[in-house]
């Protein structure tokens, strides 16, 4: 399969023969493949950050909603019937082509980001850089548990670098963000040129603060099951500085109908692929939009609905419906409603619930606002009001599974994390096509008819891909795809 992304590569061969052209021409190199020292902050970073979302709102958020049940294998077509039966491989493409992507695509990008605006002390790409390494490297965390960091991106240095743990990466992540937060990062503003070359914000250091802060508070909480007293302190600690969280969208708004610069998630399940009809809407998310007349069900399918059970791709759905995802869809990082259930579960845990049911509202709204609705009543006298006696998990649920209906599409990567690490979605004890599913069960993930892992056993991480295995002697042993990361729950 052809590589989707060729528009960023164009991106940056054309900034960078643009600025070798206001030079001296050397006739004895060509100038459509520009040399490394030739890349600027402004060339290196937008080219960083179009890697890491291509990936992660990519081939990776088509896996996380497969598997956090948004849709599932179509039985006419088999492109994804290895993730669906939790039979991934680490030979396969899936696994080994985002984890190439995003060490010597993004990751490399933001470490020559980074070199850079340390030396020319701009400390705005130096803040930007930082927080999307972070973001990258956090991902990469969270689907392998361990990967190279310490000793990464060094190839002139350390051809095999070591594995280092997630927890250890994750301190280390939040570290970096705070020395980047505590540099001069908001004297000045970028040039109006340099500007453009943020795609996340433009420029604005305000929303990138709130991005920094955000994405720390998504860190903490991750770590609530396996280091609870740091998470605490953590939170507490954002909290008593009177951090500011995301109260926008944070992500990529700039894609066109065109191939090689749409959404990710389009340009590789329905532009690229022999097929448009490679998923199909999973009856495990439609069960619960339906359960609640959630509007929502039209946005994300269509009109009349039909939905295949999850992972049985051997029995024919006639007439089943494809996932909505549109070329000109945006591609988020972190959502604005994903940012508010983020703090309603914060000041649940943390702060007695005071503010949490606000969160909550404005979460719900704003993931209603994703697809150009309101949740009107649901949200004031139906089945989304937020239930402020019930219990504390009771109320981490509620968050929890609404913040799951609104990763929907892109964003879909988030919505697995999100169940490892807490549990929401539940499990049902049934397989959807038992009576009792839409009645008591709707909604709670069921296990693929075609898994290959046991039943019970779902996918939690992914294994090492085969071609960091073959290269890299340090590559820990095989563990399975069932075994939790870390943080898991």
């Amino acid at each position: 399969m052809k590589k989707i992304f060729d528009y960023k590569k164009i991106l940056i061969l054309s900034a960078l023969f643009v600025a070798a052209s206001c030079n001296k021409l050397d006739i004895n190199r060509s100038p459509n493949n520009p040399g490394i020292e030739e890349a600027t902050m402004e060339t290196l970073f937008p080219s960083g950050v179009m890697s890491t979302i291509g990936r992660v709102n990519g081939d990776l958020s088509i896996i996380g909603g497969m598997w956090a049940q948004f849709w599932t294998q179509n039985s006419g077509s088999s492109q994804f019937r290895t993730v669906d039966s939790y039979d991934l491989s680490n030979t396969s493409t899936l696994i080994n082509r985002p984890y190439a992507e995003l060490y010597s695509g993004a990751l490399n990008d933001y470490r020559l980001t980074l070199e850079l605006a340390v030396k020319s002390q701009e400390w705005h790409y130096n803040l930007m850089a930082t927080v999307m390494k972070a973001y990258t490297f956090q991902v990469l965390v969270d689907l392998f548990d361990k990967v190279p960091y310490s000793e990464a991106l060094q190839p002139d240095v350390i051809i095999q670098p070591k594995f280092d743990d997630g927890y250890t990466i994750y301190i280390s992540l939040i570290a970096e963000i705070d020395a980047a937060l505590a540099k001069d990062y908001k004297s000045g503003s970028l040039t109006a040129s340099q500007a453009k070359t943020d795609l996340i914000f433009g420029g604005d250091m305000d929303s990138w603060e709130k991005l920094a802060n955000t994405l720390k508070l998504k860190m903490y909480l991750r770590m609530v099951n396996a280091k609870p007293t740091e998470a605490e302190a953590g939170i507490r600690a954002l909290y008593s500085a009177n951090a500011k969280f995301l109260d926008l969208n944070a992500g990529a708004d700039v894609f066109v109908d065109v191939p090689n610069k749409s959404n990710p998630f389009f340009e590789y399940n329905f532009r690229r692929l022999n097929t448009p009809d490679n998923l199909k809407a999973s009856i495990t998310l439609i069960s619960w939009l339906n359960k609640n007349n959630d509007p929502r069900k039209t946005a994300y399918y269509g009109e009349d609905v039909v939905a295949a059970h999850q992972g049985d791709y051997n029995t024919v759905t006639n007439g089943a419906s494809n996932p909505i995802v549109k070329a000109t869809d945006p591609a988020w990082l972190i959502s604005k409603a994903e940012s508010y259930f983020m703090q309603a579960e914060a000041l649940e845990r943390y702060f007695g619930g005071a503010g949490a049911k606000t969160r909550y509202d404005n979460g719900v709204a704003a993931a209603f606002e994703q697809v150009g609705l309101e949740p009107g009543t649901l949200i004031t006298v139906g089945p989304y009001v937020y239930p402020s006696g019930a219990s504390l998990d009771g109320k981490i649920e509620a968050i929890i599974v609404q913040k799951w209906a609104s990763l929907f599409g892109s964003h879909a990567l988030e919505a697995f994390f999100e169940q490892n690490r807490t549990g929401y979605p539940l499990i049902s004890p049934v397989y959807s096509t038992d009576a009792t599913y839409a009645t008591l069960y709707a909604g709670r993930l069921v296990y693929s008819v075609n898994g290959v892992t046991g039943a019970g056993n779902f996918p939690r991480r992914f294994v090492f891909p085969d071609d960091e295995k073959s290269r890299n002697s340090n590559t820990p042993a095989e563990v399975p795809t069932t075994t939790k990361v870390w943080w898991g729950k």
